[in-house]
């Protein structure tokens, strides 16, 4: 029984360490990696549009796969995902691995700190693309 308890107080640390973690991005940083990874199919801020994927503004705390006018596959639009930085984090490490069927050709950022910094960057931008 001790070592099921010290297990869970584990896991909560951990859980707890990668979310403050997720929260210290560098958006900055987010933006250079943004525009070298993600760019070529998203857009984001003032003026994005839907391009080969969906536009990316006010992407946290959004439905996965409700971005209007857009054709998601029927994985990502019966994911029941809402897109948060842990979610994020999961489906930027291996979109495959986090949503079996999707149509996003992307293998994935290895680094921990690079998914940190696109989140931190694509966490700025709200509705219409103004920053918060």
């Amino acid at each position: 029984m001790k070592r099921y308890y010290f297990g869970l107080v584990a896991m909560a640390l951990a859980a707890g360490s990668a979310g403050a973690a997720l929260a210290g991005g560098d958006a900055a940083e987010g933006e250079k990696i943004f525009n070298q990874k993600c760019k070529v199919c998203h857009q984001i801020g003032e003026g994005a549009k839907n391009f080969i994927g969906p536009e990316q503004n006010a992407l946290v705390g959004r439905k996965a796969g409700s971005v209007a006018d857009f054709n998601y596959s029927e994985a990502m639009k019966s994911s029941g995902i809402t897109w948060d930085d842990t979610t994020l984090n999961e489906f930027l490490t291996n979109p495959k691995a986090k949503v079996p069927g999707t149509k996003m050709i992307f293998a994935g950022l290895p680094k921990e700190s690079d998914r940190e910094n696109v989140i931190a960057y694509m966490s700025q931008f709200g509705p219409g693309g103004k920053k918060k």
